[in-house]
């Protein structure tokens, strides 16, 4: 698989000086008691907060399990590593997001093989056509299984 190969994950990223400052201030502000740490429902407003959405009981219950047991919540490193991790996702995402509209000239939402071979010819010419059709296949197989596994 090219994808494989290639290594395609997105990159370490790290926050900027002010957005740093500024995950610590969401921290201090959530956790109103002064405790150390975020509660559950502390983490869910630091969420709303910073990202504009209040987090599942999943995605709440996955942080939460991940937290030193013997602590009773998340620490600011914790905190600011997940968050740096959310971040990261976020911007993995919107610049799939981008390349996939460029490559989508007819905006309708998907792209055939003749699309995908035509953005390709733009952006690196010399790559041979089985190159191509390869990294086609590869993301077209990702994106079954990503749908099958939504399905259950």
């Amino acid at each position: 698989m090219f994808f494989s190969q290639a290594g395609a994950r997105p990159r370490m990223w790290e926050a900027s000086p002010s957005e740093h400052k500024k995950w610590v201030e969401v921290f201090k502000a959530c956790d109103e008691e002064n405790k150390g740490y975020l509660s559950r429902e502390d983490f869910k407003v630091a969420v709303v907060m910073l990202f504009g959405y209040k987090p599942s009981k999943i995605e709440a219950d996955a942080v939460m399990s991940s937290v030193d047991p013997n602590t009773s919540g998340i620490l600011l490193k914790e905190f600011l590593d997940i968050v740096r991790k959310k971040k990261e996702a976020q911007l993995y995402r919107n610049e799939i997001r981008h390349i996939f509209t460029a490559f989508d000239r007819h905006y309708r939402g998907y792209l055939t093989l003749e699309d995908f071979k035509k953005a390709f010819k733009q952006v690196a010419p010399k790559l041979s056509e089985r190159i191509i059709l390869e990294v086609f296949s590869d993301i077209y197989e990702i994106l079954l299984l990503h749908h099958l596994q939504a399905d259950y």
